[in-house]
């Protein structure tokens, strides 16, 4: 599942070419990509034709794009519209309308593969990307041309429109509300963080991965800022030290840093960034997947335990296990 470098990969691609853009078109071919949105395809299509793309956030592992809805007009001749072809909506123009101010956005949840890829229609000048018909959920159309599509081949993602509410200082979409900031974001807290994670009477692994706690960390981050700090998943997280802790959410926002800088970690052709390219962040990982493979600072070979219907991936001598008392 994308983590935190991977979607940040992907709203950094989106932000740099649809900020400021007009969706012209939607067409919904899978309704399990949008079972999110309770009002159903045809609400979103009509929620979604005429806004402008204000602006891309992310908080963890959710990603939206800010909309301003378009002129007022009826809804039934909004949802219509989603059935004419792309490319006959992309030279459709009317007067310019009013818009109308909004406090919505279009909340997009990559689940376990899923890819927000961008093309354009023939002659609109950009790539002539075309994704895999199979696996194509959604499209939607650009004043400029610009195709966004969601492909996702086991849809367990998909997109919905919701409001905007402020939380703890931001405004995030309202199903977002209850994730926590990630190490990442501005405005984390790391002091605050490790004050929450000394009362968490459970492993510290299962805290990294609480998103309620502290967003964006998923497996692979959580095996690699554990490696770093030298603590074992198992490790109870208020029988840590402040120092310790501190250092272990310097290590988790360093190694998804480290990540976004190579583009993110693509085991298959499931991961990709808005043009189709896969991250390399998997040659440099030194815990998750090296299970008896040895360990890059002591030499002692890595350990692979289960651990909360996955796996853990650390090593014994850098990573001792707690002492049973």
């Amino acid at each position: 599942m994308p983590e935190l470098p991977e979607v940040e990969v992907v709203r950094r691609g989106l932000a740099a070419h649809v900020t400021g853009k007009t969706i012209t078109a939607v067409r919904v071919h899978h309704p399990r990509a949008v079972r999110r949105h309770e009002a159903g395809p045809a609400d979103l299509t009509a929620r979604l034709l005429g806004s402008r793309i204000s602006g891309t956030g992310r908080r963890g592992k959710y990603l939206w794009l800010t909309l301003d809805e378009g002129p007022d007009e009826p809804l039934a001749r909004r949802a219509s519209a989603s059935d004419e072809p792309l490319a006959r909506r992309a030279s459709a123009s009317d007067e310019p309308l009013a818009r109308r101010e909004s406090d919505s956005a279009l909340v997009v949840h990559l689940g376990m593969s899923g890819q927000m890829l961008l093309g354009s229609t023939p002659g609109a000048g950009g790539p002539q990307r075309q994704p895999n018909e199979n696996h194509l959920r959604i499209a939607a159309l650009l004043d400029d041309g610009t195709t966004v599509s969601f492909v996702d081949q086991r849809t367990f993602g998909g997109w919905m429109v919701t409001e905007l509410v402020d939380v703890d200082g931001a405004r995030v979409p309202e199903p977002v509300a209850h994730i926590a900031r990630d190490p990442l974001d501005p405005g984390f807290d790391r002091d605050a963080v490790v004050d929450v994670l000394r009362h968490k009477n459970s492993e510290i692994k299962r805290q990294l991965l609480d998103q309620t706690v502290i967003s964006g960390i998923g497996n692979i981050y959580a095996d690699e800022a554990l490696w770093r700090a030298k603590v074992n998943p198992t490790r109870l997280a208020s029988g840590l030290s402040r120092r310790k802790l501190a250092e272990l959410l310097d290590a988790a926002a360093a190694v998804m840093s480290d990540a976004l800088g190579q583009g993110g970690t693509s085991f298959d052709s499931l991961y990709v960034n808005v043009n189709g390219e896969s991250g390399y962040f998997d040659r440099s990982l030194d815990a998750y997947g090296r299970d008896g493979q040895p360990c890059r600072r002591c030499g002692a070979v890595m350990r692979r335990e289960k651990f909360m219907n996955r796996s853990s991936c650390y090593c014994p001598r850098c990573q001792p296990r707690p002492r049973v008392r």
